[in-house]
């Protein structure tokens, strides 16, 4: 059996390939093979618009973040360079200027 990526949709495991592209039979799901951008725990990561992210990518905020433990908020369009990818809720390590190291949710970016 071959290690298939899972659906970055609905998160199945049947996925299967069909040429270029892997389909997901439970969703309709197709995506890419040579867009794969897999995290820590081989799953995609995809921002607020649905554009896959890769390690080294650069992303804007695109919603005022409070900064748990503090009363600073990382402001909306505040550019973040040279993202990596990680597994967990917050799958987004970076450092922002001004701030410091920090992991963002995925949701809450989108790629420049």
């Amino acid at each position: 059996m071959h290690n298939l990526p899972p659906c970055p949709k609905c998160h199945s495991t049947y996925t299967y390939e069909d040429g270029a592209l892997y389909i997901c039979p439970e969703c309709a799901h197709e995506w890419d093979k040579n867009d794969i951008a897999l995290g820590d725990d081989g799953q995609l990561v995809h921002d607020a618009y649905g554009n896959v992210l890769q390690d080294g990518d650069s992303v804007t905020v695109i919603k005022d973040l409070k900064i748990k433990g503090s009363s600073s908020v990382v402001k909306v369009g505040t550019k973040v360079k040279n993202i990596r990818l990680v597994s967990g809720d917050h799958n987004i390590d970076c450092k922002i200027t001004g701030v410091g190291a920090m992991k963002l949710k995925s949701e809450f970016v989108k790629k420049a």
